[in-house]
């Protein structure tokens, strides 16, 4: 007991640890210097005269820790701007934009947004935009007006629900929007601007972030029409969506000229990083499973699972500890409450309830960065070896929870949910699986 005890307190010591390498607000002050006439961004610098008017734009979960910070660095000389997010922080022009679907405030954040555009449209204007997940929600305008509101959360919900990876759900969300895929930028093609990215990404598709506003999507990102057939969407989808899908150009913006910059400041990788510097440092043995980050949530927890067997049995006598990131695809099966880290948490808990001996003492934490889990009001969950056995003694069938999407649910029952709240920041998710031998 005493171990399993140790390890659940150090679960949550290395994942605040990982929480506190990714802040927004911190990253972004460390990565922004205005000296003079010089504002300087990661290792790049662009002139800042006084003849320079800046403007900003900032949209998803870390918006408003990150405007905070460009407002600390620019302070007065920054005119104006426009931000769009859960919760407000910031001084600028705010939206509530929804998420996980948009709401009214989605599409009044993007109006706002290309107006301070059209105003600021000018060679000596400098437009800062700072980009983070779960903004394609929060900012949005459709390409047709035939498009309702009612149409496009509609949307949003099946394409998040089918199973489809961010790439793909993004390939057809830039298909029937105004904003996204570099449309954005387009707005004010002769200002400089300036792109700063907390990405909730894989590394290399960072034009997926938000659905890109700013940043054209690669020529081999997915198409639309290919997402629609191969998940078999075209029934599902409201008959506007799929008309503008149908009829949408293919072509974007093109935003990546030598007046047009992005800075990724903080990625998956940097928590995982983190998560393993900390986990080293309580003396265990440690490893970051690379490539176990996407894909099939059940394909998923088995990688997890064998590969933390394997870094136990070549490390029989220590507390072995695997970091793993990304983000597994979870379709929704019921309309109960939980995400994808809750019940990556159940479905490792109900393999390890059918195998105890094997995995010693066993914790699992799963959490979103971003403090959410689907539909849940929990970061995700933390179970161990005795998890299942705790939730029959209070006659919870697992099987029923996972059936119905409702992981969440049994985890709060179990008060082993993770609650952070909202943290600020988005990098994906974090899984902290350790192992003990048994006495």
């Amino acid at each position: 007991m005493a171990k399993l005890l140790h390890g659940r307190t150090a679960a949550f010591q290395i994942f605040a640890e990982a929480l506190r390498a990714v802040d927004a607000r911190a990253a972004v002050r460390s990565s922004v210097r205005l000296e003079g006439s010089q504002l300087t961004v990661c290792d790049q610098t662009v002139e800042f005269t006084e003849a320079t008017k800046a403007f900003a734009i900032a949209i998803g979960k870390a918006a408003p820790s990150m405007s905070l910070a460009l407002q600390d660095v620019l302070g007065e000389r920054l005119i104006d701007g426009t931000i769009s997010s859960p919760r407000h922080d910031a001084v600028w022009d705010y939206f509530e934009g929804g998420h996980p679907l948009p709401n009214e405030a989605s599409l009044a954040a993007a109006k706002a947004a290309i107006q301070l555009l059209e105003v600021a449209d000018h060679e000596n204007s400098l437009i800062v935009f700072l980009i983070s997940g779960g903004g394609s929600a929060m900012f949005e305008l459709p390409l047709s007006n035939d498009v309702t509101l009612e149409e496009l959360r509609s949307a949003n919900e099946i394409l998040v629900g089918c199973g489809a990876s961010i790439g793909e759900v993004n390939a057809v969300r830039r298909a029937f929007s105004a904003v996204k895929g570099g449309r954005l930028a387009g707005f004010a093609p002769k200002s400089r601007q300036l792109t700063l990215i907390v990405s909730d990404v894989p590394e290399g598709e960072e034009h997926n972030v938000a659905s890109g506003p700013t940043w054209t999507p690669p020529a081999d990102a997915p198409s639309a029409r290919e997402v629609v057939a191969r998940y078999e969407l075209r029934g599902r989808l409201p008959a506007s969506i799929m008309r503008a899908i149908e009829s949408a150009a293919s072509e974007f913006n093109e935003s990546q000229s030598d007046r047009h910059k992005h800075f990724v400041l903080l990625d998956n990788d940097t928590a995982l990083e983190a998560a393993a510097n900390a986990a080293r440092a309580r003396g265990f043995v440690t490893e970051i499973a690379h490539d176990i980050v996407d894909g099939p949530i059940e394909i998923g927890c088995e990688q997890l699972l064998t590969r933390l067997s394997h870094l136990q049995s070549q490390n029989p006598d220590a507390t072995v500890c695997l970091i793993s990131g990304g983000e597994f695809a979870c379709p929704v099966r019921g309309d109960g409450v939980g995400g994808r880290n809750s019940e990556t948490a159940l479905r490792l808990a109900m393999a390890v309830d059918k195998e105890r001996e094997r995995y010693g003492e066993f914790v699992a934490l799963c959490a979103g960065t971003d403090g959410i889990d689907g539909n849940s009001f929990a970061a995700g969950a933390i179970a161990d070896g005795g998890t299942m056995e705790r939730a029959r003694e209070i006659n919870l069938d697992p099987t029923y929870f996972l059936e119905n999407s409702a992981s969440g649910a049994l985890f709060m029952a179990l008060e082993e949910a993770i609650e952070t709240g909202p943290t600020g920041t988005n990098v994906r998710d974090l899984r902290i699986l350790m192992s003990t031998p048994h006495e």
